[in-house]
């Protein structure tokens, strides 16, 4: 890995665990628009595909409008609440700026919500630029997050580490061409990540630094 300047993130499952306010937030909704409560487990594995993909496998088509503006309202609150770095998560950040890094993040969470969750946890003073899939025409599996941001960063396929916790975060690398690393924290298990074939598994991001060294 000595080419690499620029590393990815994605944010939720990978650096953060934001699963607690997604689930309050989602269950919210659903008793507002009369539809009964989801298990965590259910939730969870449904992340990864924005606001309103999580929502529109459990809700009516009629009603998925109100239930997503309901469930913004709500998550921007327990965002605050329910929110919180990985361990190893802001070590490793200020590490790898240390060591001459570019950082970034490439999140299918809408801008908002992301803006929120990286300043209440305080690490936007680490990346150099912030992307969300609300302001492309493709989210991923689609690689065209991680070509923007390699293009706004002046950074080569070969010289960029992509780092996620999802199958769909692999599959948007490999459609890249970029080294891509899962981390086995977030809503896909190490199997399904496996079955994948990323460059590389850890088992928490904590793990990255010693696989750049």
């Amino acid at each position: 890995m000595k080419n690499i300047r620029l590393i990815i993130f994605d944010l939720d499952g990978t650096l953060l665990d934001a699963y607690g306010a997604i689930i309050e937030s989602f269950n919210y909704a659903m008793r507002k628009v009369g539809c009964p409560k989801r298990d965590s487990l259910t939730i969870r594995r449904a992340v990864g595909w924005g606001d309103k993909n999580l929502l529109r496998p459990f809700v009516d088509e009629d009603v998925l409008k109100m239930a997503l503006k309901i469930y913004r309202s709500h998550h921007k609150h327990s965002l605050i609440r329910h929110s919180h770095l990985f361990p190893g998560s802001e070590r490793l950040l200020k590490h790898l700026r240390a060591k001459g890094y570019k950082l970034a993040v490439a999140s299918n969470r809408p801008t908002r919500f992301s803006r929120i969750l990286i300043r209440h946890l305080k690490i936007d003073k680490y990346f150099d630029y912030v992307l969300c899939a609300d302001k492309l025409k493709q989210g991923k599996p689609h690689p065209q997050i991680l070509n923007a941001i390699r293009k706004r960063l002046k950074a080569g396929a070969s010289e960029t580490l992509y780092v996620g916790d999802m199958v769909i975060d692999i599959q948007a690398g490999r459609r890249a061409h970029v080294l891509t690393v899962a981390v086995a924290t977030g809503s896909s298990e190490f199997l399904e990540l496996k079955k994948e074939k990323p460059s590389y598994i850890i088992k928490s991001i904590a793990g990255l630094a010693a696989l750049l060294s």
